[in-house]
């Protein structure tokens, strides 16, 4: 059909993808920054299974990863629409270069715990929504930094905390919050521990890996593999078991469990009132988190939480009529989550089945709904409503694990405020929350 001016040629028959809900235009253009474990096996087919997103870009220190991150983005294209060329998967070796790209609407990162909330914080900068891997930080000064800068920036940030997307924690947390099993007094939170290791030897950087960009902010020390990830294949990396760069199991899994029991007693947006633990740590080797420890923490409302590896992998909330324990049952977000499938084998229980079969009415709580993780917050990127598991939710509960850890070194009962997120009575508690960074890594050299 021409125009009047006989200018423009338009065709008449125009496919219907090019206005339709599946059109370029209302795809949401995602990046992904760290290609490993996490992002491989959950991450990125979590967000590719929702047509609103298109992967178009990766990012990761070690070449060879990021091959396979493409790879696998193509792969599934290709699968999908028949086509070899069906997306270009770019890369990007530093994901710094990834956030000045205007076509990148969101970013996934899955990178080790350390490299978490400076990407983070970048991303919120340059205008990115994120989908951010637990813990949202490693000390709790960056972590306010991020939640502070995330909502100033108004991004829709989701926490990779995804038991909040599981039909059983949002059942067991609106039992509890209903009464079901009357006042709550005591919560037992079961988190594992890791073992120690042997003293590995050094060896030379592979030339596929930025080793000094991804040490990051933390010291400078020579290349181990079994601190950082294996070279070849996809198995649970070193670095989860050596302090430089986690914490251990208290911010592994403790975000996850600490988020869960926080939405059952009511009290995401705060924290306890005082803590204390005992822990073992490695005597010798290189691997150097805690191992077997309990952790004690007490409530402003009257609860008290108890954390052990000696308690069943779950949250375990008990009040005056009874208890409800619910834990992700034979889940596991990779294979090589610390997931005892005999032990967790019920997702849901309680002291009395009848608290199981009732009904949350009409005029009781009803609790956030989300079916997946990805798939809310990409709803949440195209409507601008906070996700299910946002980032000031996700800097409480990541704020537990760290002040935990923290007790775990520092004797006797640390009195904590939640509201200024400082210890009342150890100064040495207090120089904890936040760590030195080597320059020109670290989010205090991020300019806000």
């Amino acid at each position: 059909m021409a125009t009047t001016a006989g200018a423009i040629i338009i065709p008449s028959v125009v496919p219907s993808s090019v206005f339709g809900k599946n059109a370029p235009s209302n795809k949401i253009n995602v990046g992904q920054i760290g290609c490993g474990r996490i992002a491989q096996t959950h991450d990125m087919p979590g967000t590719l299974q929702h047509d609103v997103a298109r992967m178009v870009a990766v990012s990761d220190l070690d070449s060879n990863r990021m091959k396979d991150g493409k790879k696998l983005v193509e792969n599934f294209y290709k699968k999908k629409t028949g086509s070899n060329n069906a997306v270009d998967v770019k890369m990007y070796g530093d994901y710094k270069e990834m956030l000045l790209n205007k076509d990148i609407d969101a970013v996934i990162i899955s990178t080790p715990d350390h490299w978490h909330s400076q990407p983070a914080l970048e991303a919120a900068l340059a205008g990115k929504d994120i989908y951010l891997q637990k813990p949202t930080s490693l000390t709790v000064t960056e972590g306010r930094l991020l939640s502070d800068i995330v909502h100033r920036q108004g991004t829709i940030l989701q926490m990779g905390t995804q038991q909040r997307s599981m039909p059983q924690f949002r059942r067991a947390a609106e039992l509890v919050r209903n009464g079901r099993i009357g006042k709550i007094h005591t919560v037992k939170i079961g988190l594992p521990g890791d073992p120690a290791g042997p003293v590995f030897e050094t060896g030379p950087v592979p030339s596929t890996f930025n080793y000094n960009m991804w040490l990051g902010s933390t010291p400078e020390i020579p290349y181990h593999e079994k601190l950082v990830h294996p070279q070849k294949g996809y198995s649970r990396p070193g670095w989860l078991r050596y302090e430089n760069y986690g914490a251990g199991m208290i911010t592994g899994w403790g975000q996850h469990h600490f988020d869960s029991a926080a939405w059952g007693m009511d009290t995401e947006h705060t924290g306890p009132i005082s803590v204390e633990a005992v822990a073992q740590f490695p005597k010798s080797g290189t691997w150097n988190v805690h191992g077997d420890f309990m952790v004690k923490q007490e409530y402003e409302n009257g609860i008290t939480v108890f954390v052990s590896g000696g308690y069943t992998n779950g949250v375990r909330y008990e009040g005056e009529d009874g208890w409800v324990f619910v834990s992700r049952g034979s889940y596991t977000a990779s294979p090589s989550d610390p997931v005892d499938k005999e032990k967790s084998a019920k997702a849901l229980n309680a002291s009395d089945p009848k608290i199981l079969n009732s009904v949350i009415g009409p005029d009781e709580i009803h609790l956030y709904k989300s079916d997946e993780q990805h798939g809310n917050w990409l709803d949440c990127i195209q409507s601008r409503k906070q996700p299910i598991s946002p980032i000031e939710i996700g800097h409480r509960a990541c704020s537990i694990c760290l002040i935990s850890h923290i007790a775990m070194k520092v004797p006797g009962v640390l009195n904590w405020n939640p509201n200024t997120e400082r210890f009342t009575n150890n100064d040495l508690a207090n120089s904890m929350l936040s760590r030195p960074q080597r320059y020109p890594y670290g989010t205090d050299y991020v300019k806000r």
